[in-house]
């Protein structure tokens, strides 16, 4: 799918549902909630970025292929694979780029949702650790690299997951990482264009988030989203990473959402904290 390795659930006739993972992800941050989305009556679609796990980039292609506007443009072509305009929801780094697909080519998505963004780079603790991390890269390499992220982690993991994220972080390309997290540093406010750009064109955005996430302040995602005209949904029981970490309650906002767009609600009506979400 232009170039990018995906994971699919549902029907290929049903309205399309394409997922962007966050800086050092991959399609399967989405695994868990993708049969959800599909038992709603949706096709859900996550991929690799350019770079990212399975998708590899051009080995002799410049860096500027992992910028967030290149990035962008491959969900373009991505989303037009899926054909008509399609449901874009970005986590965290995707979100940025989710953002500027819509910027720049605001005609090939149906709505957009920001799960655990920003307005601008990343800010506080990860933004420090972020930097730090790229500096032991230059000092030490990759593998010095991947022991800090474990050393850092303080998730409890079976052995097998684990493997897995091992797995992952060796495949990406280290290009690409490097030149992500630089841009995750870099990304300047946008707020201001997505939503002129949104108003224009009658998008429906939505801005939603763990109750207690740790990148982005939930204070700033919900300025945010005021800034945006957006919709705004908490998703209880999760941190950063709401997919994993509350599967249905994270589906739940992301089906009434998408319904709601699909149906021209202004006003999506988000399933209550705790309930089962209602699917189709």
């Amino acid at each position: 799918m232009a170039g990018l390795a995906a994971l699919v659930a549902g029907q290929d006739d049903a309205p399309a549902v394409l997922l962007l993972p966050g800086f050092t992800g991959s399609k399967e941050d989405f695994v868990t909630i993708l049969p959800l989305l599909a038992a709603a009556g949706l096709r859900a679609v996550a991929v690799d970025l350019r770079g990212q796990y399975e998708s590899v980039p051009d080995a002799d292609g410049p860096d500027s292929q992992f910028t967030v506007d290149a990035l962008a443009a491959d969900t373009v072509l991505a989303a037009a694979e899926l054909g008509g305009r399609v449901h874009l929801v970005g986590h965290s780094f995707g979100g940025l780029v989710a953002r500027a697909a819509l910027i720049a080519h605001p005609t090939a998505l149906a709505s957009v949702v920001l799960l655990g963004s920003g307005p601008a780079a990343i800010v506080g603790p990860r933004r420090l650790a972020l930097r730090a991390l790229i500096a032991l890269h230059a000092q030490a390499g990759l593998a010095a690299v991947w022991e800090g992220v474990r050393a850092v982690d303080t998730v409890v993991r079976s052995p097998e997951e684990v493997e897995f994220l091992r797995r992952r972080f060796f495949a990406s390309s280290e290009r690409g990482t490097l030149a992500m997290g630089a841009a995750l540093l870099a990304e300047p406010d946008r707020v201001a264009d997505a939503a002129a750009v949104a108003a224009a064109h009658a998008i429906p955005l939505l801005v939603t988030h763990g109750v207690g996430d740790d990148a982005w302040h939930p204070g700033m995602q919900a300025e945010m989203a005021t800034r945006l005209g957006a919709s705004y949904a908490v998703i209880p029981d999760a941190l950063h990473s709401p997919a994993a970490q509350n599967p249905a309650g994270t589906a739940g906002v992301l089906i009434a959402f998408v319904h709601g767009a699909i149906a021209g609600l202004s006003t999506p009506t988000f399933p209550t904290p705790g309930a089962t979400a209602e699917v189709a």
